[in-house]
């Protein structure tokens, strides 16, 4: 079975995110700061990070450029799902390492559809 760690400081995301990804045979962990998710990855390194962007502590921006720097930190897919949807936050996204990007609200489908494209499924 296949790991995600969902990023997200707002819980009803995570519980929602959760509940999609375990109907789609992940197991999962969750972090409510990029601070909480550089310890769970420095811990056990997931196969898949769904990613928010805005977040106290550390934000989903700071964690993923973290996180490639790390032993194995390449390793995880990485699909940052958040509310900033304007070109230039993408294009930051993806040049620090994220795989793909979602904007919220999500559904079940997008998830899908996002995992597929980057072969988790």
């Amino acid at each position: 079975m296949k790991s995600c760690l969902v990023v997200d400081d707002s819980r009803v995301v995570r519980k929602v995110a959760r509940k999609i990804l375990e109907e789609l045979q992940f197991s999962c962990s969750e972090a409510e700061d990029g601070k909480k998710a550089m310890e769970a990855c420095a811990l056990n390194m997931p196969d898949a990070i769904l990613l928010d962007w805005n977040m106290p502590v550390m934000t989903g921006i700071e964690f993923l450029r973290r996180l490639r720097k790390m032993t194995g930190g390449q390793g995880p897919k990485v699909v940052f799902c958040t509310t900033e949807n304007d070109l230039a936050h993408i294009q930051e996204a993806l040049s620090a390492g994220a795989n793909e990007y979602i904007m919220k609200p999500f559904d079940s489908d997008i998830i899908q559809t996002k995992f597929a494209q980057v072969g988790l499924l």
